[in-house]
């Protein structure tokens, strides 16, 4: 799945190590997207190291991306839990190329 919008918060990094020994990094932050008049908010995780470091290199609050993504589901105690996973995040600069030629017209 795929969905465009704007970064508006990057939380904490997660980090520890599993029950085999192996060490872990995690990552939230938080996409806001418009669907006409509404806005919705969506909580994406970013779960491995050499993802999460490349998150945190590439990308910042404001701005607009698009996220492909994987939704689960799981139950634990009779409660559903919900999981959106980003797996890649692309910046979308055809905004800032748009910006740009304006400011090159002659008049």
């Amino acid at each position: 799945m795929e969905v465009t919008g704007t970064i508006k918060q990057v939380l904490n990094v997660e980090q520890g190590t599993s029950k085999a020994g192996k060490e872990w990094k995690k990552l939230n932050f938080i996409l806001e997207t418009k669907d006409g008049e509404y806005t919705n908010t969506i909580c994406f995780d970013v779960f491995g190291e050499e993802k999460v470091d490349n998150f945190v290199k590439f990308n910042n609050v404001g701005d607009n991306v698009t996220v492909s993504f994987n939704v689960s589901s799981r139950e634990y105690n009779e409660k559903w839990y919900t999981q959106t996973s980003a797996w890649m995040v692309k910046k979308n600069t055809s905004e800032a190329k748009l910006e740009e030629a304006k400011d090159d017209l002659p008049f």
